[in-house]
Order: structure tokens, then sequence, then C-alpha cells
């Protein structure tokens, strides 16, 4: 089950990264055509929030339970936390990025329910997701990362 829930996890990457980037797109183009906020850019933004929350879950079940989760795997002998850099990422760097990123995504969402003028809903969703987006890319473990790596499409 941990390998499956691996692959869906690492394939959500992608699913997050193409929401990411269309609620982006969606939310500067508002914010600078000034055009009003419709059901279209909420459900968009629902989509991203709705994704991002599932691949959280599956995260949060792998770094406590999965092959190298913290309560089924501990530290080679001698090695401290901060100082392995495999461990490091996927105890402490990976979860913390992307638990914020979600954060702002939840915020950039949030900002669907305000009572506020459309152009500032578009300009402060623009800026979470923008932010978001930064800290999804900076956390996710790229193949060119050395040792922390995992192949683009997961099973390749």
């Amino acid at each position: 089950m941990d390998s499956v829930l691996l692959v869906v996890h690492s394939l959500m990457r992608w699913v997050i990264l193409v929401l990411l980037i269309l609620s982006i797109s969606k939310s500067y183009a508002g914010w600078k055509t000034k055009k009003p906020f419709g059901p279209g850019d909420r459900k968009t933004w629902l989509f991203t929030l709705i994704a991002a929350h599932i691949t959280l879950l599956i995260g949060l079940y792998q770094v406590c339970f999965g092959r190298f989760g913290i309560f089924t795997s501990s530290l080679p002998e001698g090695t401290k936390l901060m100082k392995d850099s495999f461990y490091r990422f996927y105890w402490v760097e990976h979860p913390v990025g992307m638990i914020i990123a979600i954060a702002l995504i939840t915020m950039g969402y949030g900002m669907a329910k305000k009572a506020v003028a459309d152009e500032t809903k578009f300009k402060k969703a623009f800026w979470y997701f923008l932010i978001a987006l930064i800290l999804v890319l900076a956390s996710i473990p790229w193949p060119f990362r050395h040792i922390i790596g995992r192949p683009l499409i997961p099973g390749m």
C-alpha cells in the first residue's frame, strides 16, 4: 500500500502544478483586466485547494508511516537528522515547505469567500498562489537533486 500511495502522491504533484499555474493565470488576468469574479474562478481555486489537501493527507501518512516514515524507520547509527540530507529533506524540509504552501493555497481560496472588491480578490489570490507555487517547486524532490531526487513520473 505504501508504494501505491507514494505513486499517487508523486502524480498529484503534476495536478497541483497545473492547477496552481491555472489559478495564477486566472488571478492575474482578473486582476489586470478588472473583470468580475465569477464561478469559474472560484471552481478553479477550489479544485486547487482540494488537490493540495488530498496530497497533504497522503503526504502526512507517508512522512509518519511510509517506508522512511518517522514512526517506521530510524536514523542510521551515529547520524544526526539535520546533517543527513536525505532524512532532513523528507522529515523536515519537504513537509514544512508543502504545509506552508498549502496554507497559502487555502488563503488564496479564502479570498473567493471574502466580501471585498473583485480586483482585491484577484490581486491577493495571485500573490498567495504565486508564493505557494515557488514553495512547491522548491520542495519537490526533482530528479536532478542529489540523494533526494525522484523520477519525474513515478515508476519510470
